[in-house]
């Protein structure tokens, strides 16, 4: 496991200029002994730079650092912080910024929707859709 953490850095280290942190090995369940690695990233970089396993070991990501204002949710109301909409409003309103900060300027809306939105927005969208049928999100609703 451990080497596999070793190959996982040598392989996607050079992200960590990018904002990228690969923060060790961590425990999903316990009962099955299964772990992942565990990452982190800032909200505006390509995800899909990042595997969704690596040698079997599947891989959390998680956003770190402050987010804008398109994120901001009412946790009473149970909205979702990751809802489509938010990316579009976001992706919209900074699009310029985005691929600068990508170093892409020839991305389209769709490229930076996916690069932002865990690798692919269109599967985003379907599951975020499903969690609101099956009513654990209420639907984004503007403010």
């Amino acid at each position: 496991m451990y080497e596999s953490l070793k190959r996982f850095e040598q392989k996607y280290g050079h992200l960590k200029k990018l904002g990228f942190r690969i923060n060790g090995l961590i425990m999903i369940d316990p009962k099955r002994k299964s772990h992942a690695i565990d990452v982190s990233r800032p909200l505006v970089f390509d995800s899909r730079l990042i595997p969704k396993k690596f040698e079997g070991l599947p891989i959390k990501s998680k956003i770190y650092g402050e987010l804008p204002v398109e994120f901001s949710v009412d946790r009473e109301k149970r909205e979702y912080v990751w809802a489509p909409e938010r990316f579009e409003k976001y992706v919209d309103r900074c699009a310029a910024e985005i691929k600068k900060v990508l170093n892409n300027p020839a991305m389209n809306r769709n490229d930076m929707l996916s690069a932002l939105c865990f690798g692919n927005f269109e599967e985003h969208k379907v599951k975020y859709l499903q969690l609101i049928q099956q009513g654990k999100f209420a639907a984004y609703r503007e403010n």
